[in-house]
C-alpha cells in the first residue's frame, strides 16, 4: 500500500459521519470506536506500517457505517433473525463501501473502500457480499474481521449475555483457519491480553475526541 498523506480535512469528514451515527444508533457507534482502536492495534501488532495502522483504524471506524441504512427495528431485533431479516443486514458492507465511496475525492478514503466492503469475507470462502477467499480479502478486512467478531462476541446484548474473553478466545481459535487469518488470530491472542495495559476506548468518546 502506498503512503499518502492524511489531510485535515480526513479528520473533520470523519467526525462528521461518526456523529451522525451516533446520533442514529451509538450502539453502533460505540462498537466501531472499539473496533477501529482494536483494528490499529492488532495491524500495529502484526507488522505493518504506520499509514496501514491508520487505514486500519479507520475501516474499522467506518465498517458498520451502513447500518444506518439497516431499519432499526431489524437491527436491534431481540431475538433470533429470520432469513429475510439477516438478509438485509448482509447489506450492510455495500452499504458502508456506498457512504465511504461518497467522501473518495480525497485519496485516504479511496484505501477504506476494499477493507470496508470485505470485512465479512471469511477465508474458506463462504462469507459475504463477495464470497472471497484466502488472499483475496484484503488484510486490513481480515484484521477488522477478528477484532469484529471478538467485540461482538463479548457485548450483552438486550437478548443474549456477553460471553467471557476466555470463551472469545476459544471461538477465534476454533475457527481460525476457516472463518478468520489463523495468523492474525495467533498474534490477536498473544497481543490482546497486553492491551489491557493501554487506554480503554469502551467508555468514552475516545474517537471522535481523537478525530476533532
Amino acid at each position: 500500500m502506498v503512503k499518502k498523506d492524511i489531510p485535515s480535512s480526513v479528520y473533520k469528514m470523519a467526525r462528521a459521519l461518526l456523529q451522525s451515527l451516533k446520533v442514529v444508533d451509538p450502539l453502533t457507534f460505540y462498537h466501531c470506536c472499539r473496533v477501529g482502536e482494536y483494528s490499529r492495534r492488532l495491524s500495529r501488532d502484526a507488522g505493518l506500517s504506520e499509514y496501514e495502522q491508520k487505514v486500519a483504524e479507520f475501516s474499522g471506524l467506518f465498517h458498520d457505517v451502513g447500518k444506518i441504512a439497516v431499519p432499526q427495528v431489524v437491527l436491534h431485533k431481540p431475538a433470533k433473525l429470520d432469513p429475510e431479516e439477516f438478509k438485509i443486514v448482509k447489506k450492510h458492507p455495500e452499504y458502508s463501501e456506498q457512504i465511504v465511496q461518497a467522501l473518495a475525492d480525497e485519496p485516504f478514503f479511496k484505501d477504506l473502500l476494499s477493507p470496508v466492503r470485505s470485512h465479512h469475507e471469511w477465508v474458506d470462502g463462504t462469507g459475504y457480499p463477495d464470497r472471497l477467499s484466502g488472499d483475496q480479502i484484503p488484510l486490513v478486512a481480515r484484521v477488522i474481521l477478528v477484532v469484529d467478531t471478538y467485540d461482538a462476541m463479548t457485548q450483552s446484548r438486550s437478548y443474549r449475555q456477553g460471553l467471557s474473553k476466555e470463551v472469545a478466545y476459544a471461538e477465534l481459535n476454533k475457527y481460525a483457519g476457516s472463518q478468520f487469518d489463523s495468523q492474525l488470530v495467533k498474534i490477536f491472542l498473544e497481543a490482546h491480553p497486553l492491551w489491557q495495559r493501554e487506554s480503554d476506548p469502551e467508555t468514552n468518546d475516545k474517537i471522535i475526541k481523537h478525530i476533532a
